[in-house]
């Protein structure tokens, strides 16, 4: 098991979801694309996640995480540490797109940060 630097200590994170300026949440638009038990497998990620678990994941670079779950295609779900307790929902995929996905990923963990210093809205509650 990996632990990314910070995150092997016990503690309650809380999700949201990163959204765009247009107000849209590109996790929200991968995960219901999802059938129903992959959906419930990353359900079951992230709810870990927010009690600490942080399971099979690494550092992709860029401050962004990429969490594995070995199931189908290989998904990821592409997250971000905000104030030390709060957990961004970047978006997701699968092993095949995981190149494009992590640099998208990137972008948007760039595009939350410079927005949040603007004082604008970029996270909203899953």
């Amino acid at each position: 098991m990996r632990y990314h630097a910070g995150i092997a200590e016990a503690k309650l994170y809380e999700s949201r979801e990163y959204v765009d300026s247009r107000d849209r949440s590109p996790f929200r638009r991968w995960f219901n694309g999802l059938d129903a038990i992959p959906a419930a497998k990353i359900f079951r990620a992230v709810a870990q996640m927010e009690t600490g678990n942080f399971a099979d994941h690494r550092g992709v670079g860029g401050g962004v995480l990429e969490r594995r779950i070995h199931s189908g295609p290989g998904y990821r779900i592409y997250v971000a540490i905000d104030e030390d307790t709060l957990i961004i929902l970047l978006g997701g995929g699968t092993k095949r797109d995981q190149q494009s996905d992590i640099a998208t990923a990137q972008d948007r963990w760039k595009d939350y940060k410079n927005r949040k210093a603007q004082g604008e809205q970029h996270a909203a509650h899953p």
